[in-house]
Formats: C-alpha cells, sequence, structure tokens
C-alpha cells in the first residue's frame, strides 16, 4: 500500500476515533502532498512518489521541532507540546532512524571510499552518506558528524 493510501486510512480511522490532533496533523500532511504535486506538476499523473513524499515529511518533523523550540524560548510549552505531539504522529510514517554509531561507521566508510581529507572534501562526503541513508538520518546529524571526523 502506497503513502498516499495509508495516509487517507489513517485519516478515517482518526475521525472514527475522534483524535483531533491526528486528524489536523494528518490533513495537513496530505496538503503538503497536494502543494508538491502541483508545483512538480504531476497532479494529473498520479502525483509524486513515495520517496519524496518521505523527504516532505522528514522537512515537515524537522519544521516542527524547530517550532517547538521557538515555543519553549517564548515560554509558551503548551504550544511547543502540540508541535512535538505532531512531530511524533509524522515520524510514524518516516523509516527508522539510524543511530548516531551506525552512522559513524557509513560515515567511516564514505570517507575512506572518497579518500577525502580535510573540510573541503565535507560536501562531498555529506552527499555521499545522504545518497546512501535517504532520510534514515537528520541531515544536520550527519553534516555535524563528518565535520568531527574530517576536522
Amino acid at each position: 500500500m502506497g503513502l498516499r493510501q495509508q495516509l487517507d486510512d489513517d485519516v478515517k480511522a482518526a475521525m472514527l476515533a475522534g483524535d483531533s490532533l491526528r486528524v489536523e496533523t494528518l490533513r495537513g500532511l496530505k496538503t503538503v502532498i497536494l502543494y508538491a504535486d502541483v508545483a512538480a506538476k504531476k497532479r494529473d499523473t498520479g502525483g509524486i512518489a513515495d520517496d519524496e513524499i518521505l523527504t516532505l515529511f522528514a522537512k515537515e518533523v524537522k519544521k516542527r521541532q524547530e517550532s517547538a523550540d521557538l515555543y519553549v524560548q517564548g515560554g509558551s510549552q503548551e504550544r511547543a507540546d502540540k508541535e512535538l505531539a505532531e512531530k511524533a504522529i509524522i515520524e510514524t510514517y518516516l523509516p527508522t532512524q539510524l543511530s548516531e554509531a551506525e552512522l559513524a561507521e557509513i560515515i567511516d566508510a564514505a570517507i575512506k571510499e572518497q579518500g577525502a581529507e580535510g573540510m573541503q572534501a565535507m560536501g562531498k562526503v555529506i552527499a555521499a552518506v545522504k545518497a546512501q541513508v535517504g532520510n534514515s538520518a537528520d541531515g544536520s546529524v550527519v553534516a555535524r558528524l563528518v565535520k568531527e571526523r574530517l576536522a
């Protein structure tokens, strides 16, 4: 079953269960997908692929985390909690995140494979790692670990 169908089914289930936060969050995700379909001019051809949808979901998770952090700084814990709850809902659709240890092994292999030395090689290494792990790792974590390894 594709992500779109799963999302539709989950919206229906959340509506039947009376889970308003989940319904609101999932409808928001459907809107994000629709905007991406229109932007890619693929709305009439079945829409964007599932891997592109997962990339969108990863961006939405990052947005929720950033918003929650800002709400905490501003002293609005209630709003931060809502953002974190939405983030948790969206994360259920993403692949399991790699641990830093697993990521470090992949980064070390990429550095060795490319013979990368120094900070000027950072972009190439990050690109190679992101191509390999996809949405299984946060880009900021990848960048931080690559920087530590090359420094």
